[in-house]
């Protein structure tokens, strides 16, 4: 068996001083990769929709681990004013950020637009943390080994932009639009390694993908045959938020990684399994839609990266 196949929370290196960023950490997903930072030693920051939620979660936590640091702060990543507020009261309070995780999502609403007029899929997947990101990406540039992990899926692989209805109007379809904001989010990390790589930043950006995992995302949604679909039909070969956490675990923390890569489970379908490194979609790698996009982003979301110059 190999050292990959064995990877676990225990081989992650000691997180001591470090500080993590974790959107949507009061469940799931987003809640395992807390868990573990935490007890690897790392200052872990809760970004999360529903403060109160958050508090309990990190209530949970220090239960379990008296040592634990853990601080909660409200975001709603559907909501452009909130992220900015968010940022600016971050870089009020630490002076870098080590890793940035972007986690949190919504999956399969009812057709529903953002405070800004954005598909609240997109807006939430995707806006808010190409907004977040930039907003953030000096203290970035601040940190140790400073890296960006875009949480995506392998639904990218079969989702359209759809640049011409971005909104829904014309043809919204739940899971359609769902699985466009997992390709953006593939394409903006790809997109972002590019262009730090181009400017010669310490920041790295990887993807990562949790396979089939039994989330509250999946099974708490509005929409009841999406619902019953993943809550009970397919819900006993889903692995739990723990395992499911181990890729994007592995894309903040494994040492050796240069930025670029995109890891998801080594099981038949990247379902399920250890963390390895996966292969992005055509599509998402495709370099005019990476710029397409990002100039989609900075425009919906006024938010412009500063880059530090090359060389």
């Amino acid at each position: 068996m190999t050292q990959r196949e064995r990877w676990t929370t225990e081989h992650i290196p000691d997180q001591t001083g470090r500080v993590v960023l974790v959107t949507g950490a009061n469940s799931g997903l987003g809640l395992a990769t807390t868990r573990a930072l935490a007890r690897r030693g790392g200052h872990v920051i809760l970004a999360v929709r529903d403060e109160a939620k958050g508090r309990r979660a990190a209530a949970e936590l220090t239960a379990a681990q008296p040592d634990a640091r853990l601080e909660v702060r409200q975001i709603d990543l559907a909501d452009l004013d909130s992220v900015r507020v968010f940022a600016e009261k971050l870089h009020a309070d630490h002076a870098r950020l080590d890793v940035l995780v972007n986690n949190a999502g919504v999956m399969a609403p009812p057709r529903t637009l953002s405070p800004q007029g954005h598909e609240v899929q997109f807006a939430a997947n995707h806006l808010g943390h190409f907004a977040l990101t930039g907003l953030l990406l000096d203290l970035l540039a601040a940190g140790t080994g400073p890296r960006v992990v875009t949480v995506s899926s392998p639904n990218h692989r079969k989702a359209h932009l759809y640049f011409d209805d971005l909104t829904g109007e014309r043809r919204y379809s739940p899971m359609g639009y769902y699985n466009q904001s997992k390709l953006a989010n593939a394409v903006f990390g790809h997109e972002l390694h590019r262009r730090l790589t181009e400017a010669g930043s310490p920041v790295r950006s990887l993807l990562a993908h949790p396979g089939y995992t039994a989330t509250r995302l999946q099974t708490g949604g509005p929409v009841p045959l999406v619902s019953l679909l993943f809550g009970r039909v397919l819900k006993p070969l889903a692995q739990s938020p723990g395992r499911g956490a181990l890729p994007q675990l592995y894309a903040a923390t494994e040492p050796g990684l240069s930025g670029g890569e995109f890891i998801g489970p080594d099981g038949r379908g990247e379902l399920r399994g250890a963390p390895t490194r996966v292969e992005l979609s055509a599509g998402a790698a495709d370099a005019a839609t990476g710029r397409r996009l990002w100039e989609v982003s900075e425009e919906a979301t006024g938010v412009r990266f500063a880059f530090p110059a090359s060389g």
